[in-house]
Order: C-alpha cells, then structure tokens, then sequence
C-alpha cells in the first residue's frame, strides 16, 4: 500500500492534523507556516519523493521476479523417492570407506576367534590326520586367497584375510608343538616358530601377487621383536636379556624404507627395556666384573640410540646410558655417600666430551647429562634442607656438599650458552651460598664456628651484591644473604653471645648495604638493618626488651623519613608488632599499656605528614583505645562506660569535623558508630543490672541525645538516643508490666490482643497515612 502525500489538512513538515474551525496560519506542532509559496512548492516535494519511493519498491519487486526465472530449478526426483522438495536430506555420519573397514576389521576379527576357538576347544573331535589336514588347508587356502583379490582390486579385503593366514600360522605352530614337540622348551620352540613364521610372512609380502598389500610387513616386523628375548629368557640370565633386547633395537634401527617410523617405535620400547633390565644390573653389582658386563650392555644401549636417528631423544637416552654406564663402575668401588657425586663426575666428564667434540649425532647427549645434573642435585636437597634450615645440629651427609659446589662451579665457569649464561650465574650464586652454609655443618665444626662462618658468607654475599655487574645476579646475591642472614638469627639463640654478635655483625653489614649504591640494595639493606636492630634490642637485657623493639621501630620510622625509604619505613611499622607481642607474651598489662600508648603516639607523630595522615591517624586512635583498655582492665575496672566512652568521644569528633567539611554527609556514616559504642553496651548492662543508677544515668544520656538529635534535626541521634530511652523505660517499667500480667486472668491477654487486632483494621487506611507521615517527617531529617 503507497503511502500518500500530507493531505491539505495536514502540516507538510510534520504532517500534525489541523483539526478545528478556520485555517490555521501555524502548525501547532512544529511552528512552521501553513500558507504561501514555499509551503505550496514544499507539499510538491513531498509527492514526488513518495513517487520516487514507490517506483522504486516495485522494480525491486520485478528483478527478484526476474532472478528466479533465471536460475535453474533443481531436478526432482521421481514420485516416491529421495526427499520432498525444500528439505535437505539426511547428513550422513560415516563415509563408505569407513564403513567398508568397519566391517572387514569386525569379520576379520570373528573369524581369527573362531580360529582359535577351534583350534583350542573343537581339537578333540579329530584324529591326527583330520587335525593337520583341516588346518593345513585351511591356512593354504586362506594365505592364497589375497593374491586373487588383489588382481580384482579388493585391497581392504585382501589385508583382512592376510592377517587371518598370519593368524591361523601362529595356530598352526602351535598345533605342531601340541602334536610332533610336545617335550621342547615352550620359549625356545616359541621363539624359532616365530621367527620361521616372521621370515615366511615378510617373503609372502615380497611377491609378485601380494607386492600391493601393506600389513605384511608391519606383521613380519612386530613378530621380529620377539624371537631373540624368548630366547634370552629361556635362558635364565638377565644379562642375556638386556642383550637381546638391546640386539632387537639394534636390528630396528637398521630397518629403513616405509616401514622405519614403525620400526623406531618397536625398536625405542625394546632398546628402553633392554636399558632398564642393564641399569638394574648396574645398579644390583656388588663387583667390578659386574659392573663391567652392566656398563657394556648400557653403552651399547647408548650406541645403538645415538644410531636410532632419533636426534634429540635419542642422544639424552644415550647420555643417560653413557654417564650410568661409567658411574656404576664407579659406585662399586666408593662408600654408598659417595656414589652420587661419582655419577655426577661421569655426568660433568660426559658432557665436556659432547662439547669438547661438537656433532650433530652427540648434541642431545648433553641433555642427558644434565638431567643426571638435575637428578644429583634433587638427592642432596633433603640433607642441604636440613643444613640450611635445620637446627644448628642438623646436618646430613658430607658428600650432599659436594653436589652443589660442583654445579656451581660448572654454572659459573663451564660453557653455558649465552641465552643462559645469565640464569646459570645466579644459580651458581645460589648453590655457592648453599654449599658454604652447609659446609661447616656437615664437617662437624663446632656451633661458634659454624654460626660465624654463615655470617660471613652472608657479609660475602652482600659485598657480592654490591659490586657485581648483573641486575639479577644482584638480586640473588640480596635475597640468598637474607635467607641465610635468617637462618644464623636462629642458630644464635641458643646462646646469648653468639646471638648478640651475630645480630650486630647483621646490622652493620645490612647498614652499610643500605648506605651503598643501588635501588636494590637500598630496599633489601634498610628493613634488613632494622630487623636485625630489633633482634639487637630483643635479645637484650630482658626488663624493657619490649621498649627497646619499639624505640628501634620509632628510629627506624624518623630515619626512613629523613632519607626517603619507603621500604624502611613499612620495616619500621612491622617492628612495632613484635613490641606489642613481647609485651603481652611478659603478662604485664600496665607495660603493654604503655607499650600500646607510646605506640599510638608514634602513629600519631606520623600522621603529621599529610600523605600518611589518614591512615596513621587511625591506626594512631586504635592503639590509644587498645592501650586505655588494657589500663583499665589492669586496674579491675569493669564499667563497660569506662571502656566505650573514650571511644564514643573519639568517633563524636571524628564525626563532627567529617559534617563542618562536608555538610551533605548523612549522620549516619558521622555519628552512628560513635552512639551505637556506648549507648548499646550501657543498655545490656542496664538490663542485667539491679541497681538504679545505671539506667537513670542511661536515660538521662538517651534523652540528651534524643533532644540534641531533635535540636539539629540529625536523625541518627534521635532514632538512636530515642530507641534507647524506650528501652530503658520498658526496662524501669517490666517489673510492674510483669506484676499486673500475672494477676489478670490468662484469657484476657488474649482479648485484648483481639480487640487490638478489630481497631487496627477498622482504621488500617488512616494508620497508614500516619506511618508515611513519621516516614516522610524522619525523611526530612538529614
């Protein structure tokens, strides 16, 4: 339908009605004029564009027309067939070739299980000759029967009854041995009919007539796998076994041509297993012989990887052989403590032979040596552990030290590629650090000794960081004299002395770290100091211990601000707690009042700087409450008033200044909190209180901040000031509510709830009216 022009009695702008008597001169809508010229030419316009519209939406309407005629219809299909017309026909879920497979694979595999079924079950309903004759044919027609499908093209079906004669060969074996062998060793005979069966089925896959099919070969190498370790096994010897594990992973990785993914497959799991039986041995030999036979099976085993083509696999699995090749000829001559840095020497040995003869083949052989690296080091971790962060007189074998000083002295001077040069340096300072703590332990020096040795690797360590180049090895430097810097705190609180000096030789090495160049060392060095400061004050004469900690905390805090640490300045405010801590682990409650006040004060000091004023300042109040409460309940006061009204005071003045800054703020987030600290704690009191000077004291309280609330038209003391007063006149009243209940008769409680009940609803409209009244008077409050 064509959308018309504005008629005559319609705006042309807007197309308002004009409705009425008379010609309006101005459309009342948009203001624009009804009469003249332009108006006239305006209307003209309008007409032509809805013209130009519609014309426009009927050539439109013709060249779909047009385009459908154009393209050509989908032939149908016959009456009865296929899907109707508009509906596209079923997905289907599995191509033909699938299902082809599916069902020669599921044929092929019922057919070898009745094979077997008869061979095993059905045998004893025939004679010798029934025997061998049925299987014999059988298995002659079975293995001929893909050489003619294979010249149809039937390939797929060809494959599947080819693995069905490779199936009923096995069985015919075994039938033989059943009947003609029945006295010879099962292995043996297993292996030499498996190999006579392997060699006939690859030469079946080589002629002319079965050239095309692709599972005789695959077939032929998977039986290859087994003759050489039945044999080894009928023997009775592990060593044999490992051998000819060894030698069947060797004649796979000769195999070349398609079959050599599959054959380096075979030939990984075997020459694995073969390594596995060689490195029981080394690890079972109890002599030098032993040894010997073992380490020849694993360097073979390395040999025959390094052969495999396999570049960086196979070159770790031959660095792994080589070094436990090499080290269990070492660990039979060396106590058991040693025999993990022995391999570790075989491993450090091994991989300057890789570097010192750079090839191609030999460059995963380093990785195998440094997993043997890896290895040593995770054995030694559980004794360094024990004497890094053990007790003084925890320590485990000397020979765990050695681990890390070899690794560090091959992480710092061996040759490390450069994208790693950097990561091997600071793990060299790591294992360095660990290996000069734990030394003296594990050498049995006394504890004086061992404590002040630490120290000094932790003096070395700082020095180290503040004179080596790198960034990060700085960084390690700093937090390895931390953490050993920690650990010899601890060790020297078992003596006095030993304590004192260790926490002053502390100090002034962590100063000068502070006072020296770098951000870094800055950061680390100053709350350093100021631990080691505090643990100064605390292991001190024990009378003002807790004094002394806070006094180095206030220092700590003054000098931060001086030289702008800020890292100084938050170790400052951590050393506070330790104060607070020993003065409450003393049980002197007026100390750690004053503890909690010189506290408060210091809070308060800093606070005076404006960008740490409202935190401080909070914290500054809590500590001054805490320490008036302790005070308090030093001197047995119990008024629950003595311990809220400081604090109501406190929040009332917070409030009072929060509402001259911003007036708009609600009474609420100003004094609630300030009301509720005492008005609610007084009120429990009350209630449980006998006497009648709490509650008259609480209601006069309540009243005065009911009319202060009142006063300034502030909600939150009237509500609260007003609820309390209620409450505590319901408190004075109970009694005398509790007496005239019990002397009226029970039914009229009930009465007089019903006729409660009958006034409410007569007159529910007019309540509510009341109640949006209160609402909207208490609304009007701020």
């Amino acid at each position: 339908m064509e959308t018309m022009p504005p008629p005559p009695d319609r705006c042309p702008a807007c197309g308002w009605a004009l409705t009425g008597p008379g010609a309006a001169a101005v459309c009342p809508r948009c203001a624009l004029p009804l009469t003249g010229a332009p108006v006239e030419e305006l209307r003209e316009v309008n007409r032509a564009l809805l013209a130009l519209d519609a014309e426009r939406a009927r050539l439109l309407d013709r060249r779909g027309r047009l385009l459908a005629l154009l393209r050509p219809a989908p032939a149908s299909a016959p009456a009865g067939w296929g899907t109707p017309a508009g509906h596209r026909p079923p997905r289907r879920e599995a191509s033909p070739r699938a299902a082809q497979n599916l069902l020669l694979s599921l044929g092929g595999v019922l057919l070898a299980v009745a094979a077997v079924a008869f061979t095993l079950v059905s045998w004893g309903h025939l004679g010798i000759g029934g025997r061998a004759l049925v299987l014999g044919a059988l298995t002659a027609a079975v293995v001929a029967v893909p050489a003619l499908l294979v010249r149809r093209a039937l390939n797929a079906t060809g494959e599947v009854i080819a693995c069905l004669g490779l199936v009923l060969l096995l069985l015919d074996a075994y039938a033989v041995r059943r009947v003609a062998f029945a006295d010879t060793d099962g292995l043996r005979y297993a292996a030499v009919s498996i190999g006579l069966i392997c060699a006939l089925w690859a030469a079946y896959g080589r002629l002319p007539l079965t050239r095309r099919l692709l599972l005789p070969g695959p077939g032929a190498l998977l039986l290859a796998q087994l003759p050489l370790p039945l044999l080894a096994l009928a023997s009775g010897s592990a060593y044999w076994t490992g051998a000819a594990l060894l030698g069947t992973a060797a004649l796979d990785a000769a195999v070349r041509g398609r079959l050599r993914l599959l054959a380096a497959v075979l030939g990984s799991v075997t020459g694995l297993a073969g390594l596995g039986v060689a490195l029981v041995l080394s690890l079972d030999a109890h002599g030098l012989g032993d040894a010997a036979r073992a380490s020849a099976l694993l360097l073979a085993g390395a040999g025959i990887a390094l052969a495999s083509g396999l570049r960086a696999p196979g070159g770790a699995v031959a660095g792994l052989a080589a070094v436990a090749a090499f080290g269990g000829t070492v660990r039979v001559e060396v106590a058991a403590d040693w025999a993990v840095p022995g391999y570790l020497a075989c491993a450090v040995a091994v991989l300057y032979v890789v570097l010192v003869v750079p090839r191609p083949s030999i460059e995963g052989v380093a990785i195998g040596a440094g997993a043997v690296h890896g290895l040593a080091l995770l054995w030694a971790l559980p004794a360094l552990a024990a004497g890094v962060f053990g007790p003084s007189a925890a320590h485990g074998p000397a020979s765990a030290v050695v681990v890390p000083a070899v690794l560090a002295v091959l992480a710092a001077f061996g040759p490390v590629p450069d994208r790693l040069r950097t990561a091997a340096h600071c793990g060299a300072v790591v294992l360095g650090a660990v290996a000069a703590a734990v030394l003296p332990v594990a050498s049995g020096l006394p504890y004086v000794v061992a404590v002040l040795l630490r120290v000094a690797v932790v003096a070395l360590l700082l020095v180290a960081a503040q004179t080596t180049g790198g960034r990060a090895i700085r960084r390690t430097a700093l937090g390895s004299a931390v953490v050993l810097a920690a650990t010899a705190a601890a060790w020297g609180l078992d003596d006095w002395s030993v304590s004192m000096a260790v926490f002053g030789v502390l100090l002034v090495a962590f100063a000068g770290t502070a006072a020296g160049p770098g951000a870094d060392a800055r950061a680390v060095g100053g709350p350093a100091a100021v631990a080691c400061a505090a643990g100064l004050a605390w292991v001190g004469p024990s009378y003002g211990a807790a004094y002394a900690v806070l006094g180095v905390a206030a220092a700590a805090v003054g000098l931060a601000f001086l030289v702008r640490a800020l890292a100084m300045e938050c170790a400052g405010y951590v050393t506070a707690l330790p104060a607070v801590v020993i003065a409450a682990a003393d049980g002197d409650l007026p100390v750690l009042a004053l503890v909690l006040a010189l506290a408060g004060v210091l809070a308060g000091a800093v606070a005076l700087r404006a960008d740490r004023r409202p935190a401080a300042g909070y914290a500054g109040a809590a500590l001054m409450v805490a320490a008036t409460w302790v005070r308090l309940s030093a001197s047995d006061i119990t008024m629950p008033e003595a311990y809220t009204l400081p604090v109501t005071l406190a929040a009332l003045s917070i409030g009072l200044l929060r509402r001259r800054r911003d007036p708009a703020s609600s009474s609420w987030t100003a004094y609630g909190a300030g009301l509720l600290a005492t008005l609610l704690p007084s009120l429990i009191a009350a209630w449980t209180d006998p006497d009648w000077l709490r509650p008259l004291l609480l209601g006069a309280g309540a009243l005065a901040v009911t009319l202060t609330g009142a006063r300034y038209r502030l909600r939150a003391p009237l509500v609260l000031g007003g609820s309390a007063l209620v409450l505590d006149a319901l408190h004075e009243l109970a009694p005398f509510v509790v007496q005239a209940v019990g002397a009226l008769p029970r039914w009229l409680p009930l009465a007089l709830a019903g006729v409660l009940l009958l006034a409410v609803g007569a007159t529910y409209e007019q309540r509510l009216r009341d109640v949006r009244r209160v609402r909207d008077l208490l609304g009007r409050l701020r």
